[in-house]
C-alpha cells in the first residue's frame, strides 16, 4: 500500500505493468527454480543466503544490457524498472553488497570445475522448455549458427606471450629461489611484458630474443620442476614451451608459426581461448553455436540452446553435440544450417535422430558441372540406413549390396545404359567392369550422407524463402550488449555464463514484444468493431 510503485500516478504505474520488467518477472524471475542451486550451500544450520533467484536475474540482467558490475548494482538501487523486474516494490527493500555477488559467481564456477556442471545453462534448459509449452510454440522446424567470441584478453605477439609466461613464475618464487635466479630472471624484471616486446625492433632481432626466451624457459623449467611443477604458472610456462619450442639432437629450436597449433595459448590469462582464422580475418576467443526456432506457423520464435567451445572447434562438432539435448527436449525433426555444418562427427548421429538437415551452402569442392553426382540418384534406405534401392536419373532402378571393399554397389542393365545420352555423353559416374558387363555405380555411406545433404540443399535452393536467414539477426542481439563482440570476461565458463544470460534477455524481449502486439492487435480489433468518430478513434488509440 506504501510501497515506491503504489505512489506512482496510475498511468505511469500502468506504463511500468506493461514493460518489459513485468514480461522478465512473470516469464524468467519466477520461473527460476533456486532448488538446483542448494548444492552451492551447506545445507546445515548457517546464516542464510541472499535469495538465489535474484542473484540469477542480476546476471541475466547485466549480460543482457552490457553493464558493468558498478552499472548493475545502481540500476538495482535505483533503477524501479529495474527492481520490478526482480519483484521488488520499494527502493528501501532487499539491498545487499556487490561482494555477494561475486561469491556467488566464484561458488557457481567451482562447482562447474568439480562436476563439468553449469548450473546457469541448467536454469536455461528449464525456463526455455516451461516457455516453449506455455506459450505453443512449435520446436520440430529450427535453425543453427555459429559465431566468433572475442575474449577478455589483450592480442599478444609471440614474444610479448613468452615473456609473460616467464614473468609470471618469478611471482611465485620464495624469496630464496628469487635471490638464487636473479641472474636469470634479470633481462625480464625491467619492465612489463609490453615494454620489453616494444624495445625490439625488426624481424631478426625479435627471434634472436624468441630464442634467448625459450632458453630461458628451458633452464627455468629444470630449476622450478621439484618445488614448483604443481602451481599453475609453472604448468603454464611448461605448456607455451612444449607450443613453441622444439629439440631436434638436443638443440633447441624455435617452431615455425605453421607448426603451432590453434588451440595454443593464446594468453597467460585464458588458458581455454584458441586461434582461428576465418575469411581472412584472425579471432582469438570462443565460438558460440546457437539453435532457435523456425516453425513458419510460430507467432513467436524462441532460442532453445547455445553452446560456446573454444574457436578452433569445428560447427560440424558442435551440431553433433548437441543433436541429442535437442531431439530430447524439443523433438525437432528439421534444422536449417549453413554450408559449415554437416560431416562425419553430425552425420550418424542425424540419420540415428531422424532428424533432417537443408544447408544453404554445401561445404567442399562443386565438382564437375558436366558430370553426374551421387546425388543426382534417388538411393533409398531401410530402418537402419543401409540403403536397399538405387534409381538412375533416367529411371533405371536397381537393388543395391554390400560390396568387400568398396562399401555399397549397384549394378544398371548395359542395355539400358549403352542407350543413354548420359553415358554416350560421358557424364554418368556408373561404369562397364572388365569382367561384368553391367554398369556398376559404387559409393560408401559417408559419400550416401554428404549427397543427401546436397540434394537436400539443391531441393531448398528451388524453394521460396529462407528460414535460416533470420537466425543472422538472433547472432547479432546476443553479441550487441559486448561492443565488437568482446566480452568483458575470461574463460569458457565465464563466457558460456555470460551468452546464456544474454540469450536469456533475448528471450524474453520477445515474449514482451509478443505479447505487446497481441494487446495493440485485440484493441485496434475492438476499436473498430465500436462505431465511433475518426477524431474519437484517434484520441482513445493514442491514449492507448
Amino acid at each position: 500500500m506504501f510501497s515506491t510503485v503504489s505512489k506512482l500516478p496510475s498511468k505511469v504505474r500502468r506504463v511500468l505493468e506493461t514493460s518489459w520488467a513485468d514480461t522478465f518477472y512473470r516469464e524468467v524471475f519466477c520461473r527460476i527454480d533456486e532448488d538446483i542451486f542448494s548444492v552451492l550451500y551447506s545445507g546445515s544450520a548457517s546464516r542464510p543466503n541472499i535469495a538465489i533467484n535474484l542473484l540469477v536475474g542480476l546476471e541475466l540482467l547485466k549480460a543482457g544490457n552490457g553493464w558493468s558490475d558498478a552499472e548493475l548494482y545502481e540500476h538495482f538501487l535505483f533503477d524501479i524498472q529495474v527492481r520490478y523486474a526482480l519483484g521488488y516494490t520499494d527502493l528501501g527493500d532487499g539491498t545487499f553488497a556487490i561482494r555477494t555477488l561475486y561469491y556467488f559467481r566464484d561458488r557457481l564456477s567451482k562447482y562447474y570445475l568439480k562436476t563439468g556442471i553449469n548450473l546457469l545453462e541448467t536454469t536455461f534448459r528449464d525456463i526455455t522448455d516451461a516457455q516453449i509449452v506455455d506459450l505453443v510454440v512449435q520446436t520440430g522446424t529450427q535453425r543453427m549458427d555459429s559465431t566468433q567470441l572475442a575474449s577478455n584478453i589483450v592480442n599478444s605477439s609471440r614474444l610479448r606471450l613468452l615473456v609473460e609466461g616467464t614473468q609470471r613464475t618469478h611471482k611465485i618464487l620464495s624469496e630464496a629461489d628469487k635471490s638464487r635466479l636473479e641472474e636469470i630472471y634479470a633481462p625480464y624484471l625491467k619492465g612489463s611484458s609490453d615494454h620489453y616486446s616494444y624495445r625490439v625492433k625488426g624481424k631478426d632481432a625479435n627471434q634472436s630474443h624468441l630464442q634467448r626466451v625459450g632458453a630461458t624457459m628451458q633452464s627455468l623449467l629444470k630449476e622450478l620442476e621439484e618445488n614448483y611443477a604443481e602451481e599453475n604458472s609453472y604448468k603454464v610456462l611448461e605448456r607455451l614451451f612444449s607450443e613453441h619450442f622444439k629439440l631436434v639432437e638436443k638443440e633447441l629450436l624455435l617452431k615455425e608459426k605453421e607448426e603451432i597449433s590453434s588451440g595454443s595459448l593464446q594468453s597467460v590469462d585464458d588458458l581455454e581461448a584458441s586461434y582461428r582464422k576465418k575469411a581472412g580475418e584472425s579471432y582469438q576467443g570462443y565460438v558460440a553455436n546457437i539453435s532457435e526456432t523456425c516453425e513458419p506457423k510460430n507467432k513467436l520464435q524462441l532460442i532453445t540452446k547455445v553452446q560456446v567451445e573454444p574457436n578452433n572447434v569445428d560447427d560440424d562438432k558442435m551440431l553433433a553435440d548437441a543433436l541429442a539435448e535437442l531431439k530430447e527436449r524439443t523433438d525437432v525433426k528439421k534444422i536449417y544450417l549453413d554450408g559449415g555444418y554437416g560431416g562425419e562427427a553430425s552425420d550418424p548421429i542425424l540419420e540415428d535422430l531422424s532428424v533432417e538437415i537443408i544447408q544453404t551452402a554445401i561445404r567442399g569442392a562443386k565438382g564437375q558441372e558436366n558430370k553426374l553426382h551421387l546425388s543426382d540418384f534417388d538411393i533409398q534406405q531401410d530402418e537402419k540406413g543401409n540403403p536397399t534401392t538405387m534409381t538412375c536419373p533416367q529411371g533405371q532402378i536397381v537393388e543395391v549390396n554390400l560390396a568387400r571393399k568398396t562399401g555399397w554397389q549397384g549394378h544398371f542393365d548395359p542395355e539400358i545404359c549403352i542407350a543413354c545420352p548420359f553415358q554416350q555423353e560421358g557424364r554418368c559416374r556408373a561404369k562397364a567392369q572388365k569382367r561384368d558387363p553391367r554398369y556398376m555405380l559404387s559409393f560408401t555411406l559417408k559419400e550416401l550422407r554428404a549427397a543427401k545433404r546436397r540434394r537436400a540443399y539443391f531441393t531448398y535452393k528451388k524453394e521460396k524463402g529462407n528460414l535460416r536467414a533470420a537466425v543472422e539477426a538472433t547472432m547479432r542481439s546476443a553479441k550487441h550488449p559486448f561492443p565488437a563482440g568482446k566480452l568483458p570476461v575470461r574463460g569458457i565458463f565465464r563466457v558460456t555464463s555470460m551468452m546464456i544470460a544474454s540469450v536469456l534477455h533475448i528471450n524474453m524481449r520477445r515474449i514482451w514484444k509478443y505479447e505487446t502486439d497481441i494487446s495493440l492487435s485485440n484493441f485496434i480489433s475492438w476499436l473498430f468493431s465500436q462505431k465511433i468518430s475518426p477524431l474519437r478513434f484517434a484520441s482513445v488509440f493514442i491514449r492507448f
